[in-house]
């Protein structure tokens, strides 16, 4: 009798820790997935590389990477809970942040942003120009194009709706993120690269404080990775242009076109360059923002 209690408590301790190590493995796992938003711009070219390379699976990582043509649903994804966290522009997340929403820069970016005109333009002093409304796009048509032209500004937040419409001859230009640019420089129409006097351009990689608090192991893993990526796209930048045109199901032939920028290993705005930005959404929105810079970076993922 004594025997056969004692099997039955050993048999049922070994369940217990069978069911355990299963549900520990479970939210070790779950701990390890991360989704994320990135838009078809080169900005995403370290992300997917990573993800190409297998980078993501090396780090014991389960990536999911949503790609978005139009950056409210971006937003709209992040705010409802569906992503842990996207690539934005920073006039978007100073907005978000000054709104309420809690959520961190982990490293900048690196964008290009060209502007292309339709066939026929002729140089005049006003121009209609298409863009989305408070956003990146808006940001640097001021910073490139303030001296040069009065703009029209044509709000359009779609970049292949705004692709089409500058291809259809109904804007003077539109400022469209790189490779989307090389479609339409490939369709015949003028690219024009302004050149950026600062050290960084206004995008970013920002998670929510809900994932940073329980997927900082993840996110460290996808910094981790994404460096990785960025060494070889200094080594090889084919990497970023193939990557590119194979996750966005673009023309092959816009390869040697992509005005790819300088890829950097991840590292966070500087103070004086958020407060830039900061400045620029006061002025253009007539209202005070409240952001702190300590408080809305998160530097470990980058040190």
């Amino acid at each position: 009798m004594q025997k056969s209690l004692k099997m039955f408590y050993l048999g049922l301790l070994v369940f217990s820790l069978l069911i355990t190590f299963s549900f520990g493995s479970i939210a070790a796992n779950e701990s390890q997935t991360l989704k994320i938003g990135i838009m078809p711009a080169v900005d995403s070219a370290p992300i997917l590389v990573a993800d190409k390379l297998g980078y993501y699976t090396e780090e014991g990582l389960n990536m999911e990477i949503d790609i978005y043509t139009n950056a409210v649903n971006r937003q709209s994804a992040l705010q409802t809970g569906t992503l842990d966290g996207a690539m934005t522009d920073l006039v978007a997340f100073v907005n978000n942040v000054n709104n309420g929403f809690p959520v961190k820069i982990t490293t900048s970016t690196d964008g290009s942003f060209p502007f292309l005109v339709r066939k026929g333009f002729e140089e005049k002093e006003r121009i209609n120009i298409g863009m989305m409304e408070v956003s990146v796009t808006n940001f640097l048509s001021e910073q490139f194009l303030s001296g040069e032209y009065v703009m029209n500004k044509i709000y359009i937040p779609a970049i292949p709706a705004r692709l089409e419409m500058i291809k259809a001859g109904k804007m003077d230009m539109a400022i469209i993120p790189e490779p989307m640019a090389s479609m339409g420089e490939l369709a015949g129409l003028e690219k024009r690269v302004y050149e950026n006097k600062y050290d960084y351009t206004p995008e970013a990689m920002i998670f929510t404080e809900k994932a940073l608090a329980n997927k900082s192991a993840a996110i460290a893993s996808f910094h981790r990775a994404y460096n990785r990526a960025v060494r070889e796209i200094q080594s090889n930048d084919n990497l970023a242009r193939e990557v590119l045109i194979e996750k966005l199901n673009l023309n092959p032939a816009i390869e040697n076109l992509i005005e790819l920028p300088d890829y950097h290993l991840a590292r966070v705005p500087s103070q004086a360059y958020l407060n830039y930005v900061i400045k620029w959404v006061e002025e253009v929105q007539e209202e005070d923002i409240n952001v702190n810079y300590n408080e809305v970076i998160e530097r470990k993922y980058s040190e």
